[in-house]
């Protein structure tokens, strides 16, 4: 594995935004789905950093402990995009190929941001790869500032 910079990022800002799209809770029948794309949408930057496992997720074992806090958005009954929120972590947002380059990872970005808000939480917090600018580019465009910048061996 290559040496990875992660920056840690955080929004403690007003969030001034009414969310337009409506993602529902992960089940267990979307796993095959949310698998392929999830192991689409980061197969780059892990090969590229020469992470192993490549594709990280391969049994529904894997993820069973984290569903309650995954959500889909499914758009004509396919999983276009996803987020996970963990407490006040906004972590693993991920858009389809498809559905890639129109909008919606801005968009499950402020969706995520607005449920971890209506569970309480003023800070919230991400974790994203130096690796990853487009990441990077999308939160601070949306007012993410980073808070911590580390190096993984």
């Amino acid at each position: 594995m290559k040496e990875i910079i992660a920056y840690e990022m955080s929004f403690n800002q007003a969030l001034e935004y009414q969310n337009d799209i409506i993602c529902i809770p992960f089940h267990k029948k979307y796993w095959n789905e949310y698998m392929k794309i999830y192991n689409e949408c980061f197969y780059n930057m892990r090969n590229a950093l020469e992470v192993e496992p490549v594709n990280f997720y391969f049994d529904y074992s894997q993820i069973k402990d984290k569903i309650n806090d995954i959500f889909l958005y499914i758009q004509n009954g396919v999983i276009a995009g996803a987020v996970s929120c963990y407490g006040n972590e906004l972590d693993d947002l991920i858009v389809g190929k498809p559905f890639q380059q129109k909008g919606l990872g801005q968009k499950l970005l402020l969706w995520g941001m607005n449920h971890i808000r209506e569970q309480g939480y003023q800070e919230i917090i991400l974790h994203v790869a130096e690796w990853n600018q487009n990441a990077v580019k999308l939160y601070q465009k949306n007012g993410f500032r980073i808070k911590k910048k580390e190096r993984i061996h």
